[in-house]
């Protein structure tokens, strides 16, 4: 693990900061210093995973930069919710690119501020997932390729929410959304098709790669730092429920993000140079069940005749995830 384990017991309770413990201890956002990189005001919808992922994750690397950082931000929920004309909730030197080419606007800061001998300063680009794995795919695929000296983090909540929540390449089978409609034989969106971008940034083999979700601050929080501690392309992969388009409880998205985790739907890992080093551990492995019935988009499963069998794919999914990178492993003695 790249970070300090610290137990919690209040089961239930999703305290993203706790005073007391000692100031080396304490996440950065239980510092009344951090940065807020994201200032009150801003637009995001209640429960918004995506406002909370990239708040933890810029504060985090303000904190590890001594704020000499540079934001590149590609077109989608968190450049509009942040930045109505003429308005904006940054408190840092921020970029608006446009939806495909975050990762080259992001190289094209890197390379001006080493011509100049800005060493100390540091970039980082993010995205939604539609901007990340489907529309700036390839300009990504060129910052690993090079081996470009930026952190690209991608805030994926799984559709296209911005425009009216229609399915990307990150969307889950049997998920609702505009243009997968529940309907048909195999309503929702299709299984074997999409792609998980973590494990292409694996294949470049970069110095860096993480995923990670709201749920867990004190992880999410610590791999940034460790991204931050490398030289080249670095990538980080954050799951961020929308309650808009999942359809889920605003006061749920924490909840949700956990259980994501806790399914083995979403596995949370770090790997270093195309090799995998560590997996968040799970205590208790939850059925997918508990994951899908708080999700409107998946209500099609479960209704007066439940569709076992789709439900049957998305557990195998699972299960297989748990095995690929080690999750479930048995709590340390106490």
């Amino acid at each position: 693990m790249s970070f300090q384990p610290i137990k919690f017991y209040q089961t239930g309770t999703f305290t993203v900061g706790n005073r007391l413990l000692d100031p080396e201890q304490r996440s950065v956002q239980s510092h009344q210093d951090r940065s807020n990189a994201i200032n009150s005001g801003h637009r995001a919808c209640q429960g918004c995973g995506e406002a909370l992922g990239a708040r933890y994750a810029l504060d985090a690397a303000m904190e590890a930069t001594d704020s000499q950082l540079i934001a590149v931000n590609a077109t989608g929920c968190l450049e509009v919710f942040t930045t109505p004309y003429p308005e904006t909730s940054w408190q840092l030197p921020w970029m608006h690119s446009v939806f495909g080419n975050a990762a080259a606007v992001a190289t094209g800061i890197a390379a001006a501020l080493k011509v100049k001998g800005r060493n100390e300063v540091r970039v980082v680009a993010q995205g939604g997932d539609g901007g990340t794995t489907d529309i700036g795919f390839a300009c990504l695929s060129g910052m690993f390729e090079r081996n470009d000296d930026v952190l690209y983090i991608c805030y994926d909540n799984e559709a296209y929410m911005n425009t009216g929540v229609q399915r990307s390449s990150a969307t889950p089978p049997a998920a609702r959304t505009a243009t997968t409609m529940p309907v048909g034989p195999n309503p929702g969106n299709v299984f074997g098709q999409g792609k998980f971008v973590p494990a292409i940034a694996m294949a470049h083999e970069i110095p860096y790669v993480a995923t990670a979700t709201v749920a867990d601050l004190r992880d999410l929080e610590a791999k940034v730092k460790r991204a931050m501690e490398f030289r080249g392309a670095r990538y980080i992969h954050i799951f961020v429920p929308c309650p808009l388009g999942w359809g889920t409880a605003s006061h749920d998205t924490i909840r949700i993000a956990r259980l994501a985790h806790e399914t083995g739907l979403f596995p949370v890992f770090e790997a270093e140079h195309g090799e995998l080093v560590s997996a968040l551990p799970i205590r208790r492995q939850v059925p997918v069940e508990e994951y899908l019935k708080p999700q409107k988009r998946f209500a099609h499963l479960f209704g007066a005749k439940p569709m076992l069998e789709v439900i049957a794919r998305i557990q195998a999914r699972a299960d297989h995830n748990i095995r690929k990178y080690g999750m479930l492993q048995e709590e340390e003695a106490l």
